[in-house]
Parts: structure tokens; sequence; C-alpha cells
């Protein structure tokens, strides 16, 4: 089975969790958050991903560490340890925030400017991509200088590139071609 079908799966089942418990929201944070843990802290990933590390010792430490978050979270964790399953957490994660935003008809974007834009800028722009998509945009905007101006705007495996560097581009060929 592939890991993005078993990360989907363990993401169905924590969404189910969060669902029944009323905590989905946080549920998300807390998955993002656990992820990012083991992204980015060398100490934490050692214990986790280590073989010599026993699986019971790495369920102990997780509840140690998560004391206070729901129960039903820190039990989702210490199974998907238990399977050996922990690099899958960035997936996870990923796939998780995936199911929230469907719930609440949500779509993410990056937007990348030639330029940074204001807060009114941003505002509008996801205003407008709202309306467009018929869903809530929540934006991520990057800058790159080299698309000279214009906008491009990625959602999901869509582009729409209405960049002046493509503008440019496309009237080079044709004024080559003819």
């Amino acid at each position: 089975m592939r890991s993005s079908t078993i990360a989907r799966n363990y993401a169905e089942t924590l969404f189910d969790l969060g669902q029944g418990s009323g905590d989905a929201e946080r549920y998300a944070e807390l998955i993002a958050a656990v992820s990012g843990a083991v992204e980015t802290t060398p100490e934490v990933q050692a214990v986790l991903m280590s073989p010599r590390v026993p699986k019971a010792a790495k369920a102990r430490l997780l509840s140690a560490a998560l004391d206070g978050t729901p129960r039903e979270f820190v039990r989702f964790l210490q199974a998907l340890v238990k399977r050996g399953r922990q690099r899958l957490l960035p997936q996870v994660a990923a796939e998780y925030q995936t199911l929230l935003d469907l719930k609440h008809n949500r779509v993410r974007a990056g937007v990348t400017l030639a330029r940074p834009a204001d807060e009114s800028l941003q505002r509008a722009i996801q205003s407008a991509l709202s309306r467009q998509l018929n869903k809530e945009v929540v934006a991520a905007f990057h800058v790159d200088p080299e698309i000279l101006g214009g906008t491009v705007v990625r959602v999901g495996e869509r582009i729409h590139d209405g960049s002046v560097r493509r503008r440019m581009t496309k009237l080079r060929r044709h004024l080559l071609s003819g």
C-alpha cells in the first residue's frame, strides 16, 4: 500500500476521533505541532525514528510529553508508533488539514506577486479568489521579483499564471513564429 494512502487512512481515523469529541480544530493544531516538532527537533526525531528505542518506551515518552492533551489523541499517536508509521506524521498532518478544509468548504492557495502585498491587497485578493471559487480561500503569499508583475495563483494542482513574464514570453513566441 502506498504511503499516501496509509497516511490518508490514519488522517481519516484521527479526523473521526476529532469530530466525535468536538475537537477537530484542536486536533489539527496538535497533529501539526507534533509533526513540526518531529521534523525540526533532532532529539525528538532521533528518539521516535530510532529502531533501538523500544516502541513501549516511545509510547511512554509521547504520553509524558503530551500531558494535558486529549487522551484519544495521545493513544492515536501511540498506535501510529506501535505500527512503525511515525515517519508518516507530516503526511498525516497534511491529509488531516485537507479533511478539515473540506469540512469547512475551504481551499488553500499560493499567491505569488512581484512585490510584497500590503494587508488590504491581500484581503482583496483572498476575497476575489473566494468569490471566484465559491469557497473560503486561505492564501499564502510569496514574492518573486522575476515574474515582473501580475500574479501567479496555485490552487491544488491548478495554476493560473497572470504574470507579466508569461505574457512577454507568449508575445515573443508569437512575434518569432509570425
